[in-house]
């Protein structure tokens, strides 16, 4: 019968040899897992100082980065023209002007960035009513300019959206004011009632309007056929007036033309009366002359070709003979030369010659014929 192994019995000096060959394997076992135990330990510490190094410097290759993008995010920038609030933890703390400046964030936001410069705000178009009920859409233009900034920012919600229903409320009122016709033509006056209106409220708002402007005003449909056919009406109306102007204006041309013609005809035919009486009293005064003379002249002639029997005892007598043989020489002479004309007329036929009774031809015939007695 076999016993198994380990309730076999071995000779003492086998198992001794046994026992040492054991002792040196696992001496030479645990020595090799020491020196690559060792090995490995060195080889992990060089390596954890490059990596423990390679983490410091992306450590601060991040922190750095994060500083400058900090720091770059707190830059603020205000252009010129423009303004900025700052508050710090939502309480207002400061008020940037144009330049760069720096903001503490998270602890400081900036809550308004507005420009102070000149801003228009276009009001669109809405629907009116005129002081007859007359339908009109309008629209207006709004220049504006923040003076304070604070106040546009903390007096009221949003600045703009409250001008631009203040405007519109105020166009509303304004237009229903005035008539349809009176809305066309008082443009400028619906602007200077806005333009005070609205700086009356916005002041406290921080904010100037400016200047308002009305853009377009338009009427409904049927209102403007009606306002054309009475601006045809009006038109026509004034034509004929301007028509019938013109032809009384004609008429009281022509009849001033005709009165002043009659005028000047009438102070023509005047001073033609005038000269010829003029001229007639001239002819009459230079041939009385004449016949003066011619008188004279004849009674001289007569007094010294008849010699002292005819002179008469005094000179008075003497100067009558005289005269009274030069007047019935002219005087016969006149006839004769009127007597020429009748023989050489056409329509003359029969001459009466003249007889001592029918001709007086003494100087007491023409007394008697001119009643000096």
């Amino acid at each position: 019968m076999k016993l198994p192994l380990h309730h076999r019995r071995s000779p003492p000096r086998l198992r001794k040899a046994l026992v040492l060959l054991g002792i040196c394997c696992c001496v030479s076992r645990y020595s090799k897992v020491d020196a690559a135990v060792a090995y490995r330990r060195s080889e992990s510490f060089y390596d954890g100082g490059i990596r423990t190094q390679s983490l410091r410097k992306k450590a601060l290759t991040t922190c750095l980065v994060a500083a400058a993008w900090y720091s770059l995010s707190c830059l603020q920038v205000v252009t010129s023209g423009d303004e900025c609030l700052v508050e710090r933890l939502g309480v207002y703390n400061r008020k940037l002007g144009p330049g760069w400046h720096l903001v503490l964030k998270p602890f400081e936001t900036v809550s308004f960035h507005v420009t102070t410069r000149e801003q228009v705000l276009d009001v669109p178009p809405q629907q009116c009513y005129t002081l007859d009920n007359a339908p009109i859409r309008a629209d207006a233009v709004v220049y504006m300019r923040i003076h304070d900034v604070v106040s546009a920012r903390y007096k009221v919600q949003d600045v703009m959206n409250a001008i631009l229903n203040l405007c519109l409320t105020q166009l509303r009122e304004e237009v229903g004011k005035l008539t349809l016709d009176e809305s066309f033509s008082s443009r400028e006056r619906i602007n200077q009632e806005l333009l005070k209106d609205l700086n009356a409220v916005t002041y406290t708002w921080g904010v100037e309007i400016t200047r308002v402007e009305l853009q377009n005003m338009e009427p409904s449909r049927d209102i403007l056929t009606a306002m054309e056919l009475q601006m045809a009406a009006e038109r026509k109306k004034r034509a004929a007036i301007l028509r019938s102007e013109g032809e009384r204006a004609t008429l009281i041309n022509e009849a001033e033309g005709r009165a002043n013609a009659e005028v000047a005809r009438a102070e023509a035919h005047k001073r033609t009366v005038v000269l010829q009486a003029q001229a007639e009293a001239e002819r009459q005064r230079v041939e009385a002359d004449g016949l003066k003379n011619a008188i004279s002249v004849l009674a001289k002639t007569l007094s010294d070709a008849y010699g002292p029997g005819y002179r008469g005892n005094d000179d008075g007598g003497r100067e009558k003979e005289s005269v009274e043989g030069a007047i019935q020489f002219l005087s016969l002479i006149r006839y004769l030369e009127t007597q020429a004309k009748f023989a050489a007329s056409d329509g003359t036929k029969v001459l009466m010659l003249p007889s001592k009774n029918s001709l007086p031809l003494t100087y007491g015939g023409l007394q008697f014929l001119l009643g000096d007695e």
